[in-house]
């Protein structure tokens, strides 16, 4: 019985590796972004202007993951960097006409559909696949630490395209 049930888990953690990998690809495809890209493509939207510290902070990127990201959009045309008028040693991020089209028309990330679909769940469904899914992060011998590399895309990258 336990290996049945060890071989059940793994199934089920291929399903969700490759649900991940397929909305990479499609992300890719479609806009020629990772998913960090986009989240921080994103977030310069919402925000309006921001500067790169202000997005460090809310996406608990480091500061240099969000310059080399910043970088990356700014060279496809989607980002761009304004000195403030008040004080020329801060820099803003502001989206350009086409990082807003680029944004609006991105596939809707796995991140969004587990956040929409995990909320709709009872409270005690929602407590259970934490407990499980925290247990399966410390039986894969991840740490705390490796979130950050998760989401910087240093680990998430498409195969598709390597740029980050």
């Amino acid at each position: 019985m336990d290996r049945e049930l060890t071989i059940a888990a793994l199934k089920a953690l291929r399903r969700i590796l490759r649900a991940s990998e397929l909305s990479n690809r499609r992300l890719a495809t479609e806009t020629g972004l990772t998913p960090s890209q986009l989240l921080v493509l994103q977030e310069i939207g919402d925000r309006g202007e921001v500067t790169p510290t202000e997005l460090s902070s809310a996406l608990q990127f480091s500061q240099a993951t969000i310059t080399n990201i910043v970088d990356r959009l700014e060279a496809l045309g989607l980002v761009e960097r304004e000195r403030s008028a008040r004080d020329r040693r801060r820099i803003y991020l502001a989206l350009t006409a086409q990082g807003r089209s680029t944004g609006e028309r991105a596939p809707n990330l796995l991140q969004a559909r587990f956040s929409e679909r995990f909320a709709e769940l009872p409270e005690w469904e929602q407590a259970m696949i934490l407990a499980g899914l925290s247990r399966l992060a410390d039986l894969l011998g991840t740490t705390h630490d490796a979130a950050p590399l998760l989401d910087s895309g240093e680990i998430d990258r498409p195969t598709a395209t390597r740029t980050n």
